[in-house]
């Protein structure tokens, strides 16, 4: 079975080879694909050297699934050229998030709606994916009204100019070329994406429209604070969640403990916590700091952490396309 990757020279793309190749993924022929300054280049995967090729190249070459991390510019001009030669696209920029003939899959929560006819799947931004994979399953328990969540995310969701910007003022090189319109070490930038009419930005605005579309329920109501530190292991989330229904402790932590996808690290007594530097390199979302909020009915504060290049982008959309696979609903050169 082909697999292309869009965008396979960069960070969430170098990313997706390593899922790829860590998942057992049954990839027969890897496509590596990228601009046309990378092409020719080469990549390793599986301990082989392959050459990346263009975009032209790609769709001649008829892959099963191509999985998309190039860019927004990029999806909305090469997505639908892909889909037309009839390659499935899982696409892990915003492009196609909030299109209303686009499905936004998170594999463990509404996987089961994708159809062979779903040729452009789009993967939610990094932030959403981790909060909604906690979310859902206290949803369908105790019926969710309000959601309050602060951000802390790591400079790796900006991309490889982010990190280099990080380092480098942190040996006091000042010359690199910087991202962040103020420094990013021993500070805080509470701004991720650009700012909105409204004073929110982009990426507030994601959780909010976006944590709807996937959870199917346009009641829910988010608000968002996201906040860019001086990290790189993984995003961290402090939230606040108002229930229409009343809740119990040790339930909550039942319901989360035999979730898909989700580790509970819960015991402050013993300093266990999320972290990113427990969660850099993993694929599941860890959850802790779960306790009731005093000071309203049917309120519940956690702490949510998980690597944001990994299940928040790379896992999320590989795990999309071993569904595909899975439910045959890719055509395959070859059986898997």
């Amino acid at each position: 079975m082909k697999i292309a990757v869009v965008g396979a020279t960069g960070l969430v793309g170098g990313e997706i080879l390593k899922v790829l190749e860590e998942r057992n993924f049954p990839v027969t022929e890897l496509l590596p694909v990228a601009s046309e300054r990378s092409v020719g280049k080469e990549i390793t995967f599986k301990g082989k050297q392959v050459k990346v090729i263009g975009f032209e190249d790609a769709i001649k070459a008829k892959p099963a699934i191509a999985i998309f991390s190039a860019g927004g510019g990029t999806s909305l001009a090469l997505a639908p050229k892909f889909a037309e030669a009839g390659i499935t696209v899982v696409d892990n920029s915003s492009a196609w998030r909030m299109d209303p003939t686009k499905k936004l899959v998170v594999p463990e929560i509404n996987a089961h709606t994708l159809t062979p006819e779903d040729k452009i799947i789009a993967n939610p931004n990094c932030s959403t994916i981790q909060m909604v994979l906690v979310l859902n399953p206290l949803h369908q328990k105790y019926t969710i009204k309000r959601v309050v969540v602060s951000t802390y995310q790591s400079v790796t969701g900006t991309g490889k100019d982010a990190v280099d910007q990080l380092f480098a003022e942190r040996i006091g090189d000042h010359s690199i070329k910087k991202v962040y319109p103020h420094p990013i070490d021993l500070n805080v930038l509470p701004h991720i994406d650009s700012f909105l009419d409204n004073g929110y930005t982009k990426e507030e605005m994601k959780m909010t429209n976006e944590t709807m579309k996937i959870m199917g329920d346009n009641s829910i109501a988010v608000t968002a604070t996201t906040v860019r530190i001086p990290t790189i292991g993984g995003h961290s989330e402090a939230v606040n969640i108002e229930f229409k229904n009343e809740f119990d402790l040790a339930e909550v932590r039942a319901i989360l403990e035999t979730t898909d996808g989700v580790v509970v690290q819960d015991d402050p007594k013993n300093f266990i916590y999320p972290m990113p530097l427990t969660a850099h390199g993993k694929d599941d979302t860890f959850v802790g700091r779960i306790r009731r909020d005093e000071t309203q009915p049917c309120t519940l504060n956690l702490w949510i952490v998980a690597d944001n290049l990994r299940k928040g982008a790379a896992t999320n959309a590989v795990q999309i396309a071993e569904y595909l696979v899975k439910h045959a609903l890719v055509e395959v050169t070859e059986k898997v």
